[in-house]
């Protein structure tokens, strides 16, 4: 039943970064893409993937220009896939990438819970 409601929901394209934490750190690669397709979501993940984003704990404070640099590497490459949304699974690329895009990024669990939310 609950697959049934989020299939009749409309999704746009969805990009996904999947953060360091998770791809290197953890070795957990594809669970949220996978979770996400499942749902019905147009989930697509932007060519170099697995680069960082620059944000990477205290290195975007101790490494600014690298770190932005970094971030604007990694926005070109989402911005390519034309996104209505990014999502990722750490608040420190969330908000490194927010701070330079227009287009809004969320952790992948606020998409989720906007998916199994009644309209």
């Amino acid at each position: 039943m609950l697959k049934a409601h989020v299939e009749r929901r409309k999704h746009g394209k969805i990009a996904y970064h999947p953060p360091c934490t998770l791809q290197h750190g953890q070795q957990l690669k594809g669970g949220v893409e996978t979770l996400l397709t499942q749902l019905g979501v147009n989930v697509t993940l932007p060519v170099d993937s697995h680069l960082c984003c620059g944000s990477a704990g205290t290195y975007s404070i101790t490494q600014p220009e690298l770190s932005h640099q970094l971030r604007d590497n990694k926005l070109a490459a989402l911005n390519a896939i034309e996104p209505e949304l990014v999502v990722s699974g750490n608040v420190g690329c969330i908000c490194h990438l927010q701070a330079g895009t227009q287009t809004p990024v969320m952790h992948w669990i606020e998409l989720l819970d906007r998916l199994l939310t009644p309209a």
